[in-house]
């Protein structure tokens, strides 16, 4: 098992890998690797208070052994010539008098044979010791590791991204042409086009945010603990966040999410010979007619994505691949680690999207998340007379705004 200061130095080689990974490829920390930078730097302030206190330990362990008695016994009396009168004092004698806690810390301590006993009485054996419950608190080995809960992929991690100074962006979308080219003859009048004015477009910026209370001692004695709750934090709103940029409605203060928004395609699956591969397939080829973009990625729910994994041919055949081989086709081979991508595109299986719906979409190309500030975790215990009741408040909050600038960059998929 790892030292104390083993575990806080691959804590911080981590969190400086992060910087360093970000460094070299010229850019900031994105929003994951912010909370895992976090993270580490805080597992690295827990592991330096156990130091602290381990070190407090060793000090009083050294101070321990180092201690003169305070009147040297006559020669007659010596701990060697007379018999010991507890079996704590026997302990000290078999291994080496005011040596002894040095001996044992050490691990040099002999074992105690029968003879070396046959001079030492004790009380008859009419209430024995028991661990019971006295001790059962003492005995118990605690594992700081949190157990976390499930994780899922979110869905902004396939969107595009970018920095807004404003309270809201404004774009346009290019409006329709009127006329069209012809083929005319020598010095006749040529057709006349029109390109109609493009339509500007405002989506707002938009606060997610929550907060909650922790007592100061809390805050000192199990910051192991606090740490955790920031980080589930964190993920809790970056679920809040994946909610409103598929499902917003735009009313309020809520986004006007990527379901709801105006000029996106929609495919759906047919009553009878359709299939769901199929529909999905059509839906990426809509992408690029109407686009000239090539699809990148598919929003799916678990449910569905099961019904997709696990079809087969008539011969019983996984079309995926079983669960020893390889694809339906190749070679029987073991099958890779992973989870396969749907016609090679990045596969989000998530259950923020309704069963029986699925997004297909060139996502970075067509849609941008505009954040304003990055996501700020802040603390106080001067709100609402906390001061002097010891509580902490933890708010955290983002703004963010969802611009689609090619709608039809996106296809909404229903399955039968």
């Amino acid at each position: 098992m790892a030292t104390l200061l083993e575990q806080r130095a691959a804590a911080h080689k981590s969190a400086g890998d992060i910087f360093a990974g970000a460094k070299a490829a010229g850019r900031s920390l994105n929003d994951e690797e912010n909370v895992l930078v976090k993270k580490f730097l805080d597992e690295v302030d827990d592991l330096d208070l156990q130091i602290k206190k381990a070190n407090e330990s060793e000090m009083l362990v050294k101070r321990l052994g180092g201690l003169a008695p305070q009147q040297e016994l006559p020669a007659a009396q010596t701990l060697g010539e007379q018999p010991a009168k507890s079996l704590g004092e026997h302990f000290v004698k078999s291994v080496g008098g005011e040596n002894a806690f040095r001996a044992f810390k050490s691990g040099a301590v002999r074992n105690l044979v029968a003879d070396e006993w046959a001079g030492f009485h004790v009380k008859a054996n009419t209430d024995p010791n028991a661990v019971g419950t006295s001790f059962g608190q003492v005995l118990t080995d605690v594992d700081r590791t949190i157990v976390r809960g499930f994780r899922r992929p979110v869905v902004s991690d396939i969107l595009g991204s970018g920095a807004i100074s404003g309270t809201s962006v404004t774009y346009y979308t290019e409006g329709g042409v009127e006329g069209s080219f012809a083929t005319v003859a020598e010095t006749a009048q040529k057709p006349q086009m029109h390109f109609v004015n493009p339509t500007p477009v405002t989506d707002k910026l938009t606060k997610i945010a929550a907060w909650w209370d922790i007592s100061d001692e809390m805050v000192e004695d199990l910051p192991y603990f606090v740490s955790e709750i920031n980080n589930r934090g964190t993920y809790l709103l970056s679920l809040a966040e994946e909610s409103q940029l598929l499902y917003g409605d735009g009313t309020g203060t809520n986004l006007t999410g990527l379901v709801n928004r105006s000029g996106i395609q929609t495919e759906a699956q047919g009553a009878t010979a359709d299939n769901a591969q199929d529909t999905i397939f059509r839906a990426m080829t809509k992408v690029s007619t109407a686009t000239g973009l090539t699809a990148d990625a598919v929003v799916i729910n678990p449910a569905d994505y099961q019904t997709l994994r696990l079809a087969k041919d008539g011969n019983n055949q996984y079309y995926g691949g079983g669960y020893f081989y390889q694809p339906y086709g190749e070679d029987n081979q073991p099958v890779g680690a992973g989870t396969p991508a749907l016609w090679g595109l990045r596969t989000i299986i998530s259950p923020a999207v309704a069963a029986k719906t699925v997004l297909v979409g060139a996502f970075q190309a067509s849609t941008t998340v505009y954040r304003k500030g990055g996501v700020r975790v802040e603390t106080t215990n001067s709100d609402l007379g906390k001061f002097t009741k010891n509580i902490i408040t933890t708010r955290i909050e983002e703004r963010l705004a969802l611009a689609v600038r090619i709608p039809l960059g996106i296809v909404k998929v229903t399955l039968q």
